[in-house]
């Protein structure tokens, strides 16, 4: 619990210097906001995006198939923990 608390707490602060503190003229977030608007880095999201779209549309077919084999069979299957009776 204690654990849970500090690290909250190193989260807000973390949160609150990245928004407040300045680094030169913008603040922490203020500079990863720049760096996301650059071309550079809209061509890495675009290229993410086109080679990473097809194996997220796999895995979300997957994903529904499954889901609608368990859902067609009643749920009634061996799944540990599921607490299907």
């Amino acid at each position: 619990m204690i654990r849970l608390l500090v690290f909250l707490a190193l989260a807000g602060a973390l949160a609150f210097c990245g928004a407040t503190v300045k680094l030169g003229n913008r603040t922490f977030f203020g500079h990863v906001r720049a760096i996301w608007k650059t071309d550079e880095a809209q061509d890495l999201k675009n290229g993410v995006k086109d080679k990473a779209g097809p194996a997220a549309k796999r895995v979300k077919k997957g994903i529904e198939a499954g889901y609608n084999a368990m859902k067609d069979d009643g749920g009634t299957g061996s799944a540990a923990g599921s607490g299907a009776k």
